[in-house]
């Protein structure tokens, strides 16, 4: 029976990672087990091409008895440039036996926001989503910007992905002031109650820190961290061990606030 993200509590705590090789996927997946996460995320920028396949890719997965997340963004470092090449990878690993596949919000069309409103490039992005599915596989859409968004920005665009098919959707904005962090709070509660799939808000910059603590919290359904900072990949994430010792000492959850006003 294949794992899933969809079955367990949130918030998820997913170990990300990336390698050249399936051994070092499977080492830093057994480390991020051990660390206490929940399932594993691997991005495939990195990977070389020989281990592309669906074999070297069950390798992995069969490597801890955990979910797996794969992605593969406009970042590869072997020479893939097409979007269609890599979708071709990410259904292998779909017929590897991966739980989620990353379908990008602008694939076959890119654009500002990562999302994009092409009704031809929607309606392929609609067919990989179901093919994927067809595998076996859950489909997480995702869009990551260089700016900040207001609460309500935010909302509009995952509601739009998630028309699509998508079982989660994911936006990753930028806080670089002490408004922009306030705005991200605000953000993360209003999708809570807005969004009819489980979402993934998650900030990077200045002020992002305190956000990638908290939002666990306030609604976000998977968040990423890290067993160690690899110098290669530059990970700001914060550590597995550091993340399981906010959520286990802050005493907190929203939803029992929640089910107490009741």
């Amino acid at each position: 029976m294949r794992l899933s993200f969809l079955n367990k509590p949130y918030p998820v705590i997913c170990g990300i990672m990336a390698g050249q090789t399936p051994g070092e996927l499977i080492a830093g997946a057994r480390d991020a087990e051990d660390d206490g996460a929940n399932g594993i995320t691997v991005e495939l920028f990195d990977l070389k091409p020989e281990f592309r396949n669906r074999e070297s890719l069950k390798s992995v997965i069969d490597s801890v008895a955990l979910p797996f997340m794969f992605c593969f963004y406009r970042n590869d470092r072997w020479g893939l440039k097409s979007d269609e090449e890599r979708q071709e990878v990410l259904l292998a690993a779909a017929d590897a036996g991966a739980s989620m596949i990353d379908v990008m919000g602008d694939l076959y069309d890119p654009s500002p926001m990562e999302i994009t409103h092409d009704r031809k490039a929607v309606a392929r992005q609609k067919r990989l989503i179901d093919r994927i599915h067809r595998k076996g596989a859950d489909v997480v859409m995702s869009s990551h910007m260089s700016c900040a968004r207001t609460a309500e920005e935010a909302a509009e665009h995952l509601a739009g992905l998630e028309t699509r098919g998508a079982d989660v959707v994911k936006i990753v904005t930028r806080t670089e002031t002490e408004e922009e962090l306030a705005e991200a709070f605000r953000t993360t509660m209003l999708l809570r109650r807005e969004l009819k799939v489980p979402f993934i808000h998650l900030c990077t910059g200045t002020f992002s820190r305190p956000h990638r603590f908290l939002c666990p919290l306030l609604g976000t359904s998977i968040f990423f961290a890290v067993h160690r900072r690899d110098p290669r990949y530059g990970f700001p994430q914060p550590t597995i061990r550091a993340m399981k010792k906010v959520l286990e000492n802050i005493h907190w959850n929203i939803r029992d606030v929640r089910r107490m006003d009741q």
